[in-house]
């Protein structure tokens, strides 16, 4: 698909978009497929264990005397499960992140699941995804001067108000990088979410945002489950570290 100039011009002025059903009922299976068979593998990992491919950032938590698996995170789950390579170079996604990086190639940098279970105690504090690309430092360089960055997140499952939703401050990319504290459970103070907007959507969807867009999710608080499958894609040039996965890197071209 390709995004009107309107879309691209909300992009760099809001930090996000979010496109309705970008994939259709059979690609959301496929994907919901691959999840259930990634969350199998994790079951009896810990920490931060790369398996089959993948890196899996695992949390095993006991709660209420029985001991389960609290996934943060599968980065390059492709590894262990192709489709998601696949579909990480899905044309739909590719051509957003070309209209977005105004450039056919990009290599992607991202490639990723993240679970939040009913009762689990994964959350996302909010944060900028230029913290995590290094950014000031020699891993990375924005070299289009706009970012030079396009995350995509995938809805595999119904977002709500209450499983977990994916959180923007709108804006909040027109102050570049803020140099953000960053904690896997505490939000950072002194930050106005009074015009944040709650990403509500259906299997699908897609939110789209860059490096400097404030986001975050809280805990789940519902009884059904909230997965999300995300892609990244950088402007050629600007990253310069290795991201541990197979195919992590790779280039991509629209």
């Amino acid at each position: 698909m390709r995004l009107t100039s309107a879309q691209i011009d909300q992009f760099y002025d809001q930090g996000f978009i979010i496109l309705r059903q970008v994939f259709g009922p059979q690609d959301i299976a496929a994907m919901s497929d691959a999840c259930a068979r990634l969350k199998a593998l994790a079951q009896d990992l810990e920490g931060s264990v790369l398996h089959q491919g993948a890196n899996f950032a695992v949390d095993q938590v006991a709660v209420d005397g029985t001991r389960g698996a609290h996934i943060r995170r599968i980065s390059w789950c492709g590894g262990a499960e192709p489709v998601m390579l696949e579909y990480g170079a899905d044309p739909r996604l590719l051509s957003i992140a070309a209209d977005l990086l105004d450039s056919d190639e990009m290599n992607q940098l991202i490639n990723q699941v993240h679970y939040k279970e009913p009762g689990d105690t994964v959350q996302f504090p909010l944060h900028q995804d230029s913290h995590h690309r290094g950014y000031g430092t020699a891993r990375w360089e924005d070299v289009n001067g706009r970012g030079s960055f396009v995350q995509t997140a995938t809805l595999i499952d119904r977002m709500t108000q209450d499983n977990g939703p994916l959180l923007f401050v709108p804006g909040s990319n027109q102050q570049c990088h803020l140099g953000l504290p960053t904690s896997q459970d505490e939000w950072p103070e002194g930050i106005d979410l009074s015009g944040a907007v709650t990403v509500i959507g259906d299997p699908g969807d897609v939110a789209v945002f860059g490096p400097y867009t404030l986001h975050g999710s809280r805990l789940n608080t519902s009884t059904v489950s909230r997965r999300i499958f995300i892609n990244g894609y950088a402007y050629p040039g600007a990253n310069r570290h290795a991201y541990v996965g197979e195919g992590a890197g790779r280039l991509l071209r629209r």
